[in-house]
């Protein structure tokens, strides 16, 4: 992914300045799933990560900026995505993949954090936005496969098929505080599956 070098933690970095990176960054996820984006403060990430303070606000400057290099490392070190053979099973991978994500007790509370940050902080929305955007870039490859197969019509939207496998999984979380259960995560496939193969996400010229 094309990464803005004026973005703060955006330039990749390696030996000790990884090692400080990855420490920072580590402190910032696990402050963000204990209190939440308002009450990231980099000082307290500096001193969890036993790193200076200075180092911490001349590298990421705001609170906005540790989450947008947070988000770029987690992009960058998630899974690829499946390739089974078949749409189902490709796509149960990526809802099971979700799933676990937000079932896991410090993730879960960890992406509420960043959906609360990026509806109060400009930043914090792109790089969200961009963060979703990689991981369905990795992942449509799954949906071409399967028009190739012949499991979906020409012209299906890899993005929408795969939005429409998420997004019963976030809405579960974020609506009732429960993370998405086995009969959550089988729903959503199915019905994606269903609706793929009707041609309900034919929007691309084929």
């Amino acid at each position: 992914m094309e990464q803005d070098p004026t973005t703060p933690g955006s330039i990749r970095p390696g030996g000790r300045t990884a090692r400080v990176r990855d420490a920072v960054l580590r402190a910032a996820g696990d402050l963000l799933a204990e209190r939440g984006f308002a009450h990231l403060d980099p000082s307290e990430v500096a001193t969890r990560a036993e790193v200076g303070k200075t180092t911490v606000y001349r590298r990421w400057r705001t609170p906005a900026g540790l989450v947008a290099d947070l988000l770029v490392d987690m992009a960058e070190t998630s899974l690829p995505h499946s390739d089974t053979g078949s749409l189902r099973g490709d796509l149960c991978a990526n809802a099971e993949l979700v799933a676990n994500t937000l079932t896991d007790p410090r993730q879960g509370r960890l992406f509420r954090a960043l959906i609360a940050a990026a509806t109060t902080d400009d930043t914090a929305a792109t790089a969200l936005h961009a963060f979703y955007d990689t991981r369905l870039t990795e992942w449509s490859p799954c949906i071409e496969s399967a028009i190739t197969r012949g499991e979906v019509p020409p012209g299906t939207d890899p993005r929408a098929v795969l939005s429409a496998v998420s997004a019963p999984l976030y809405y579960r979380l974020l609506t009732s505080g429960s993370p998405p259960g086995e009969s959550t995560v089988i729903a959503a496939v199915e019905s994606a599956v269903i609706a793929a193969q009707s041609g309900v996400f034919v929007t691309l010229a084929p």
